[in-house]
């Protein structure tokens, strides 16, 4: 190993993680080839998601494994290591790796990257932790997918009404992107489902959104989350506004309003906070807990480190006084413009600003369903849905899975979607010690 190679450290796998290492990729071809750079990705998993496809593939629309990125084959010059970062000390340059197997060791490094993203914002919420589940991850959306399905098969297996409704009672709590997204996606394919059995129908589910704000996806405009809470009502949904989850003990289910009702299932989706890796370095924190980052994506303050997306307080010079929001298409587009700034860097150039013209949001409500704000042109119905596709297939990283996202969808247009639920994966081994006890 060449110990006067530059050493890139990329703090994290998801959006910001690999388009920032795709991108040097690219500009830093000659360097990676001669080996005067070197890049290593620290990050839990061996693989990125795309999250806006979580709902799809919770759904049933689209494979699990065709809505997450294998970083090693498409990252095949940088070194990707399994486990999570529980320090940075910038002022030595080193950082703390704990491996997901193995000891904690330091990694030196001349230029860090700090894009470690997001987890799931909780409150104290008596329950919460116990009763919930969240909706960041695959393994999230196919256990919800799953249970979804298990609960059906349940409800029609159980002649206690008491259970059944238990059973057949969903609530989802945050009126965002995912929360909206999940809550119309899993919704669709209950019904579908339902169709397959003798004592269920979409009038014995009771499906419940609850968010805490007067309105529901906030980033379409206040008009289009008025027409997107009118059709969820009108396919029986209940939408509950101003109104916070109490508590969750045991799946009873206490509202602000005075609600209260068992549910067997219930999604947390009510916002985000920084990866709790921010709290263990000497890099520098706004007062919402992000690292305080410059226009140019550097870290206030400091030499050698960069940082963008959800960890990243990125200052908007499109809108002086307001942060980028942490979505991704801002994570995408600063990723590019972050891995850019550190070629420059490396090359004695000056460094460009974060700058993005918007270009609007789309959501999908189901099969056939969405909503959009394109460019300032509202658009609701089917040509919303085509259009969230359309987009987000754009978005999705690699040609191989452009074209694996592609398959499904076409497949789908002949075929009907699996309802089965396999909740057996998620405990293999209970069959088995089941065998062996008998």
């Amino acid at each position: 190993m060449d110990r006067n190679s530059k050493h890139i450290v990329v703090v994290g796998g998801g959006y910001v993680g690999l388009y920032t290492v795709l991108r040097l990729q690219q500009t830093l071809r000659r360097e990676l080839r001669d080996g005067s750079v070197r890049i290593t990705v620290l990050t839990p998993e061996s693989h990125m998601t795309y999250q806006p496809f979580l709902p799809e593939a919770a759904a049933g629309n689209l494979s699990p494994r065709h809505v997450v990125v294998p970083l090693r084959r498409v990252l095949s010059k940088a070194t990707i290591l399994n486990g999570k970062v529980t320090k940075v000390n910038h002022a030595a340059k080193t950082v703390t790796f704990a491996p997901n197997v193995g000891t904690p060791h330091e990694i030196g490094y001349d230029i860090v990257v700090m894009a470690a993203g997001s987890v799931s914002r909780t409150l104290p919420i008596p329950g919460l932790a116990d009763s919930a589940i969240g909706f960041k991850t695959v393994g999230e959306a196919i256990a919800l997918r799953n249970r979804v399905l298990e609960l059906l098969d349940r409800a029609e297996s159980d002649d206690d009404e008491g259970l059944r409704r238990r059973a057949l009672t969903f609530v989802v709590v945050g009126g965002g992107y995912a929360g909206i997204e999940a809550l119309a996606e899993l919704e669709d394919m209950s019904v579908d489902a339902a169709r397959y059995y003798r004592n269920i129908s979409r009038k014995n589910m009771r499906w419940v959104l609850v968010e805490a704000t007067d309105r529901i996806l906030p980033e379409v405009g206040p008009e289009m989350g008025k027409w997107t809470a009118e059709q969820l009502r009108e396919r029986g949904i209940e939408i509950k506004m101003n109104t916070r989850l109490n508590s969750c003990e045991g799946g009873l289910v206490k509202l602000s309003d005075g609600d209260e009702f068992e549910a067997a299932t219930i999604v947390w989706t009510a916002g985000v906070k920084p990866s709790p890796v921010v709290n263990a370095g000497d890099l520098p924190l706004d007062e919402r807990g992000r690292i305080k980052a410059t226009t140019r994506l550097t870290v206030v303050g400091v030499e050698d480190a960069y940082t963008a997306g959800d960890v990243a307080g990125v200052p908007d010079v499109t809108n002086p006084g307001q942060y980028c929001a942490p979505n991704a298409q801002h994570a995408v587009r600063q990723a590019k413009v972050l891995a850019d700034n550190i070629t420059r860097s490396l090359r004695g150039q000056e460094l460009v600003d974060y700058r993005h013209r918007y270009v609007g949001s789309v959501a999908g409500l189901g099969l056939h369903k969405g909503v959009a704000n394109v460019y300032g042109i509202k658009v609701r119905g089917l040509l919303a849905w085509f259009l969230h596709r359309t987009y987000h297939l754009s978005r999705v990283p690699t040609f191989n899975r452009k074209v694996r996202v592609t398959a499904d969808w076409t497949l789908a247009l002949f075929f009907k979607r699996e309802t089965v639920s396999l909740g057996e994966i998620e405990e293999p081994r209970t069959e088995f010690r089941r065998a062996a006890a008998s």
